[in-house]
């Protein structure tokens, strides 16, 4: 079933917000729809599964690992009406037209990602996707300090805050990061 017009859509917040629960679930309902599906993730996440993606939660769904966003357009099969990108700030800028031409060619783009790394800057390709995006869903995780509603990563290196000049990319999941509200959000400049 081909859409009427296309779109793009973004999942986005913090780390254990449920971003990859979300996009399986609208995945199913595309499914069940009788539309057909393809999710792209980038390669370097390999976290639980290279041929899924996996929420922390459990929840998975097949996906196409790729080296960069220019892949989505080479694997892209010719009947897809869905297209779903998980883990999208790790992929480079790149994506914002390719996005953008799936859209305006009638598919919907459905979007998965953090809105921003652990220091609490802007990630990748994320800010200018979620300006583009016809619907943007911020969601919350809950702050392991206080137990308020976060909207930040916490890197955490040694059981202490990573500093600002640390690496912005370390794949990993609650063994490295836990989710912070912004009183406890913690990024050391020196």
């Amino acid at each position: 079933m081909r859409h009427h017009t296309g779109s793009i859509e973004v999942i986005t917040g913090s780390m254990f917000c449920g971003k990859t629960d979300e996009l399986i679930r609208r995945l199913r309902r595309a499914t069940i729809a009788r539309q057909k599906v393809q999710v792209f993730k980038p390669i370097i996440d390999v976290r639980y599964s290279v041929e899924k993606v996996t929420s922390h939660a459990g929840s998975e769904y097949s996906a196409v690992p790729i080296q960069g966003a220019s892949q989505i357009l080479e694997k892209l099969d010719s009947d897809t009406t869905v297209v779903a990108i998980d883990e999208a700030q790790f992929f480079d800028g790149e994506l914002i037209p390719i996005t953008q031409r799936l859209a305006d060619q009638g598919l919907r783009v459905i979007i998965a990602g953090l809105d921003t790394d652990f220091r609490g800057e802007p990630f990748g390709p994320m800010p200018v996707l979620m300006a583009k995006a016809e619907v943007v869903d911020k969601l919350h995780a809950i702050c392991m300090v206080c137990g308020e509603p976060a909207t930040r990563t916490q890197r955490l290196v040694d059981g202490k805050p990573a500093r600002y000049n640390d690496p912005i990319v370390i794949v990993g999941a609650s063994e490295l990061y836990e989710a912070r509200c912004r009183e406890h959000h913690q990024v050391p400049r020196e």
